[in-house]
């Protein structure tokens, strides 16, 4: 009896002692694991929370017109600046347990693991916060216990080394939302129109549902299934006692209004402007030594939404459905500051840009740049030269070129060089280019930043020379700036993921290409388009425009046989159009040859709207003066064309226009020796 009660003592003192060995065992084990976890952690390092950021752009006044990505469209915001119904949400739903465990809900796990025991496959998931963060940084989404085991091993680095706050800012940053949108900020823009932090409860347990499956709780696709997963969110939260059950009443009775709709349309603002956008900011972040592929990017941008907008409505309205095509842009003369940009009737369709990367031929539009050399080389806006139909000889003479008018007329007797650009006659250019010469013209067209060398051929004064609307419409600005070196730009400024400015537009440059006295001359006499006492043998070739003109305006047309233009401006802005066939055909029909005058002139207008005129004011050394237009002598009640034009003090007129010697001299076409230079015709050398 003694034997048997000993022999089960010792049984029982043995099976203690391996309970307590296989406890000691697991301990160790566990213990063993435990050190070999932190030691990997340690070895390891922490694992990056980098992830791609969309690029965002802003116009002048600091509102979203746009962004850039490269795979994913992210916002990356900090939890402070999400709503407070956001982030009690998430908690509520994807991981109640997330502020007190440490990566793993041990009690989650064992749940899922028996179901998964039962079923024979992985059916369930247990994933914290944590382990989906790093499903979403690191892990494809498949249901295996190989990329579970991966995803632990990561919570368990990302638990060591950043805090709680920082792996739920992290995980909201990189939830996918659906229609292409990662990160609650994007899924907020996209979804309600409306930034993270401004959400409210019921649009916050809307964005929170997506998450479990957004192709199957996305509100816009599945309205219901987005209903019924919001109720279950909103009411984990009231039994969680992040709200009130009223307030969960409430918001299950508060009628969700979607933006997606807006947020389509709002995709498509100036896309051609934020291409230009991103290839300058490519550029300037080159020269820091920075990557644009960081993503995360701030670019805040010259963009004025009234005149892109404008800009975009008037070619919607006035090119015509016959595949004409337009270049459309307009800068500021004291900036540089492009303020609107289009680039083709349909970004869609073709995302060349036919503003900035299209070379076509101006026409006459080049005329002014010729003007300015011409001023340069002592012309005057009452230079006269004779008109009458003529052969140019060039090549050493082994060519001909015979230039005819838009009309085919000639006005047969001399014009000034005023009246000449009002106009837009021909052999008074082709003249001009004869007395300038080409070196003096290619030089100024360069130095007004033009992209262009020019043939040595008489016809290079009527524009036939392949040049881009950007770089015609920036040379005009820099008249319309006084002659100063103003270089057009798009970017106001760049500031990086963190918020850190690592740009500003410098100041620009207060050097002259012209001087003061000649761009001013310049400039008035392109108001001559608009003004009919110029008309001869054809119009001034603006008078089209002239009953929409409320304001002054300096511009110039040009045409060819397939390509349209005008450039122009008022004190404060400038603008220019191309219209043209991409295949270089024929503008034959009279609603596209029009199209680029009316878009002009009502751009202008409209976005003038509302503010006073302002007149060209003319600086010192240059004096105004009421002229006769046929003869250029001073005005005075028995001579019918007057005309007040800008001249430099040198070459004010000294005659009436009454005087009889003045006509003489007019139609001899020699030197008058009253400050009127003459040029008798000869060959081009």
């Amino acid at each position: 009896m003694q034997r048997t009660v000993y022999v089960k003592k010792k049984k029982r003192r043995s099976a203690i002692r391996r309970v307590i060995l296989l406890v000691v065992t697991l301990l160790t084990a566990a213990l063993t694991m435990f050190g070999a976890l932190r030691l990997y952690a340690q070895v390891t390092g922490a694992p990056s929370l980098s992830v791609p950021k969309a690029s965002v752009f802003l116009d002048k006044n600091g509102k979203q017109i746009g962004d850039r990505f490269s795979a994913e469209r992210r916002y990356w915001v900090d939890l402070d600046d999400m709503s407070p119904f956001l982030k009690d949400a998430v908690v509520a739903t994807e991981d109640k347990n997330f502020y007190s465990h440490n990566g793993f809900d041990y009690r989650r796990i064992a749940g899922a693991l028996l179901k998964d025991i039962k079923s024979g496959r992985k059916v369930e998931g247990a994933s914290t916060i944590t382990m989906q963060y790093a499903k979403n940084l690191y892990l494809t989404f498949e249901k295996t216990w190989t990329r579970k085991i991966t995803e632990a091993l990561y919570a368990y680095r990302m638990e060591i080394f950043y805090d709680k706050d920082t792996i739920l800012e992290g995980y909201m940053n990189t939830v996918y939302f659906g229609h292409g949108m990662y990160g609650v900020e994007a899924a907020s823009k996209f979804y309600f129109g409306k930034s993270a932090k401004d959400l409210t409860l019921e649009e916050s347990a809307v964005i929170v549902a997506i998450a479990k499956g957004p192709s199957i709780y996305s509100p816009v696709d599945n309205p219901e299934n987005s209903k019924e997963r919001k109720q279950l969110v909103l009411s984990l939260m009231e039994a969680q006692g992040y709200i009130t059950a009223r307030q969960e009443e409430r918001a299950n009775n508060e009628q969700i209004v979607l933006k997606a709709r807006e947020w389509a349309d709002s995709k498509r603002v100036a896309p051609y402007f934020l291409d230009e956008v991103w290839r300058e900011a490519e550029t300037i972040l080159a020269k820091k030594g920075r990557y644009p592929a960081e993503g995360g990017w701030t670019i805040r941008t010259t963009l004025d939404p009234h005149h892109q907008q404008t800009a975009e409505e008037l070619v919607a309205k006035w090119i015509p459905k016959s595949g004409l095509q337009v270049g459309f842009m307009s800068m500021e003369p004291e900036t540089g500051a492009i303020t609107s940009l289009i680039g083709g009737t349909n970004y869609n369709e073709s995302t060349f840009n036919r503003a900035t990367q299209a070379k076509r031929q101006p026409g006459s539009a080049i005329k002014p740049i010729l003007y300015a050399a011409a001023l340069e080389d002592g012309f005057n806006p009452l230079t006269f030269l004779s008109t009458e139909k003529t052969i140019f000889t060039y090549d050493e003479g082994r060519s001909t070129y015979e230039p005819s008018n838009v009309n085919g007329k000639f006005a047969g007797h001399p014009i000034s060089l005023a009246q000449a650009i009002a106009i837009s006659d021909n052999i008074f250019a082709v003249k001009t280019l004869e007395d300038v010469g080409y070196q003096k013209f290619n030089k100024m067209a360069q130095r007004l930043g033009i992209d262009v060398t020019f043939k040595e051929s008489p016809a290079v004064a009527l524009g036939t020379s392949d040049v881009t609307l950007s770089d015609m419409t920036g040379a005009y600005n820099r008249v319309a700036s006084g002659g100063k070196d103003i270089q057009p730009m798009t970017i106001l400024s760049i500031s990086d993921a963190e918020g850190k400015t690592v740009y500003e537009h410098p100041k620009q440059s207060k050097k002259h290409l012209l001087t003061e006295q000649d761009a001013f001359v310049l400039t008035h006499l392109m108001t001559g388009m608009f003004d009919p006492v110029f008309n001869d043998y054809t119009n001034a070739t603006g008078l089209s425009m002239r009953p929409k003109q409320t304001r002054p305006y300096a511009a110039k047309s040009g045409t060819t046989i397939s390509d349209q233009y005008l450039i122009g401006f008022s004190p404060s802005l400038t603008a220019g159009i191309w219209t043209g066939f991409d295949v270089g055909e024929k503008l034959t029909d009279e609603q596209d040859k029009a199209a680029s005058k009316k878009i002009w002139i009502e751009f202008m207008e409209q976005v003038h709207q509302g503010k006073t005129a302002e007149a060209f004011i003319p600086p010192k050394g240059v004096n105004g003066v009421i002229i006769d237009v046929e003869t250029g002598g001073i005005a005075v009640n028995e001579c019918g064309k007057q005309r007040l034009v800008y001249v430099k003090e040198k070459d004010m007129p000294q005659k009436l226009c009454t005087d009889k010697t003045l006509r003489e001299e007019r139609t001899s076409d020699k030197d008058n020796g009253d400050g009127f230079e003459l040029f008798p015709f000869s060959f081009f050398e």
